[in-house]
């Protein structure tokens, strides 16, 4: 009888050897279990038994002692952990489990593949063999007999250990109709993340390529690295596209490109993008971007990417609370038409190392640092050419009081030193050099108040003084040629993005802003803020806001409504209601529909070269149209000349097992390197192969 039952428990190793189920616990549950003649076992009525993650239901059990046999009576189903789920009618396996069959099976994959057969065989505890098979990862109920798609093989062997799935004779079948033939298939099984093998291909078509065809192939080096290599071939293209990956103990890095020869342009085309991130010792950290193109219309005619300037960087870093260190080095290349043939004249190499440390003494803060930079361009010409060197240093030192009525108060002061070398431009001294000092009040006065409601509102009024006057040689602005005025910087020492150029004088910057949250999950924001300076130093010019005596107004506002709604809007106008600035952007999120609205106003300003004004208008939406149908819309508009810079429609189908984006996208804007192209694209992702499943968002709904 001991004997008897300890076969009998074998059940739950669904393959592993006897003996080693013999050295593990597991348990036997049944209405009824009985020893019939010298050799027979029978558990009856509800039989369930477990052994680790593996657990067997089954309506009878019979062990022959004699045959080493076991005789299965269903409904019987099998559950493996989280990966495999096993349902039959009848068994009939050796007392390992190794061999055997199982008639009227089904067997489930990692929760998303389905394979059904009239038969199952098992051999050697590794291999899986379906007879008059099919698979599927789409739900197939009475309310929905025909699945989205399914293969249909005369044979099925699912390799285990490999997590391979071999199809012999198969059939691909799209709403029950044949598709195309295949006498033989290989394909992952669902708990293999990383599979060597071909991906489903996409097509893709453009008025400039003609019809293409897309098919990847996945080549898993190791388990921390791989590459992928996909063909494009159209008849207009011969491209190989390429991506590698690699995550070390210390970091990762990513590659992507494409080496191309097509009836555009003469000669090989290609690009690579590089990006990277590594742990270094002392707390430091590297990172690497990597930017190259061969010809300037090359991202575009293939879709890769819409950048028109590219930059490749090497930088270091470390961040500490007291400390902070930077080094990079930075290549930049223009793509633009009308930058070309200039392109020797612009920034071609940036370098920078910058060091800066924080100590706490009096009662305030502390703050000095170091700052090197240079800058070179490809052109030697006089002027056009120039090349500069810059070595700095500063120091601030902050203090903050709280006073016993709530208001908050703040005095900074500050210099700033650099010198520099200039080449290759006699507008400039060879060497010459500048100190800034600087001075600044500030007076906070926050109020609170929580209403009946619940609400909590934030009134907070905010007057600053600053004074700054730069000492010394005129020197060239390579950082600070474009300025922002936004909510961001209303109360900062410098309105300029780099260190060539400090805001100048006497200046109030005054500001005040209310914020509510509210308990129904909404909250709102306001702004408003003014310069007025005692003086025009003439270092802003006309549409950047900060011109003159007196900035225009700004005023920036944004609206939470639960989640769904956000309103957000900036503008700059002057005291007659003119505006220099206008921004707006509405983002909703409903439960059928998406939309992401930017309305932007720039008026125009030369010497930020904007010859004339920008009005533009950008839409992205989406509506699903049905539980698995969503289609979308997106472009941008120029409202002035009304016509679309660039649109597209999309529509995808999206179910528990098969994902198919259908997308058109028409580029109207031209140049001498680039022309107005149409895109056509159809991409398929099958949920239950390799990492498939990650792709499926909706589920058929089975009734009845």
């Amino acid at each position: 009888m001991p004997r008897l039952a300890l076969a009998l428990l074998a059940l739950l190793t669904l393959g592993a050897a006897q003996a080693a189920a013999q050295t593990q616990p597991a348990s036997l549950v049944a209405d009824r279990v009985r020893v019939a003649g010298e050799t027979l076992l029978i558990a009856e009525g509800a039989v369930e038994v477990t052994y680790g993650t593996t657990r067997l239901t089954a309506s009878r059990v019979v062990f022959d002692q004699a045959s080493q046999q076991l005789d299965i009576q269903g409904p019987i189903t099998v559950q493996d952990g989280d990966e495999v789920l096993i349902l039959a009618d009848e068994a009939a396996l050796a007392s390992d489990l190794r061999d055997g069959l199982l008639r009227s099976a089904r067997m489930v994959l990692a929760r998303q593949l389905q394979l059904a057969a009239n038969r199952i065989d098992r051999v050697d505890g590794r291999y899986t063999q379906l007879t008059k098979a099919v698979a599927s990862s789409c739900q197939v109920c009475a309310a929905n007999p025909v699945p989205t798609w399914e293969i249909r093989a005369k044979r099925i062997v699912h390799d285990q250990l490999e997590r391979q799935l071999y199809f012999d004779s198969a059939t691909f079948r799209l709403a029950g109709v044949p598709i195309f033939y295949l006498p033989r298939l290989r394909l992952p099984d669902p708990t293999l993340r990383r599979a060597r093998g071909f991906l489903l291909p996409s097509l893709r078509t453009t008025s400039r390529l003609g019809a293409g065809l897309k098919l990847p192939y996945f080549l898993p080096l190791g388990d921390r690295a791989d590459l992928t290599f996909t063909p494009y071939l159209s008849p207009n293209t011969r491209t190989l596209e390429l991506r590698h990956r690699h995550e070390l103990r210390f970091g990762g890095v990513t590659f992507e490109g494409a080496l191309t020869s097509d009836d555009l342009e003469p000669g090989s085309r290609y690009y690579l993008f590089g990006e990277g991130a590594f742990r270094l010792p002392g707390g430091f950290r590297l990172e690497f971007d990597i930017e190259t193109v061969s010809d300037p219309a090359y991202l575009l005619d293939y879709g890769y990417s819409e950048q028109d300037r590219l930059a490749s960087e090497v930088r270091i870093e470390r961040a500490r609370r007291d400390e902070l260190i930077e080094a990079s080095v930075t290549g930049f290349r223009t793509l633009r038409a009308a930058e070309q043939p200039i392109r020797d004249e612009l920034p071609g190499l940036y370098g920078r190392l910058a060091w800066e440390r924080r100590l706490w003494t009096g009662g305030g803060q502390l703050t000095f640092g170091l700052d090197a930079a240079t800058l070179n361009r490809p052109s030697s010409g006089a002027g056009v050419g120039r090349d500069v060197q810059r070595l700095g240093v500063t120091a601030e030192y902050r203090l903050e009081r709280t006073f016993a009525n709530g208001m908050i108060g703040t005095a900074t002061a500050g210099v700033s030193a650099f010198v520099y070398n200039i080449d290759q431009d006699p507008a400039f001294d060879p060497q010459v050099g500048q100190m800034t000092p600087r001075l600044a009040a500030e007076l906070r006065w926050p109020f609170q108040k929580t209403a009946a409601s619940g609400a909590v509102h934030l009134l907070e009024p905010v007057a600053q003084l600053v004074w700054a006057r730069t000492q010394g040689d005129r020197v060239p602005d390579e950082d600070s040629v474009l300025v922002e005025f936004d909510e961001g910087n209303l109360y900062a020492f410098s309105r300029f993005a780099g260190e060539d150029r400090f805001e100048e004088g006497a200046r109030a910057n005054l500001g005040l802003s209310w914020t509510r949250w509210d308990p129904a999950g909404w909250s709102a924001n306001l702004t408003f803020g003014r310069v007025l300076r005692t003086e025009d130093a003439g270092q802003f010019p006309a549409g950047s806001g900060l011109d003159g005596t007196t900035s225009d107004w700004l005023v920036a506002g944004r609206l939470m409504l639960d989640d769904r709604l956000t309103l957000t809007n900036r503008a700059l106008f002057d005291g007659d209601f003119d505006f220099t600035r206008n921004e707006t952007r509405l983002s909703w999120r409903g439960g059928r529909s998406t939309l992401g609205a930017t309305y932007l106003w720039l008026e125009p300003s030369p010497a930020q070269n904007r010859p004339a004004a920008n009005n533009e208008l950008t839409l992205d939406a989406s509506y699903r149209l049905t539980r698995n149908w969503t289609g979308s819309f997106g472009g941008r508009f120029d409202l002035d000349t009304q016509s679309a810079a660039r649109a597209g429609l999309g529509l995808a189908y999206r179910s528990e097992c098969i994902t198919v984006d259908l997308s058109l996208s028409r580029r109207f804007t031209s140049s001498t390197s680039v022309a107005p192209t149409t895109d056509f694209g159809l991409q398929v992702s099958l949920a239950g192969f390799g990492n498939g499943g990650e792709t499926a968002a909706a589920a058929t709904a089975c009734r009845g």
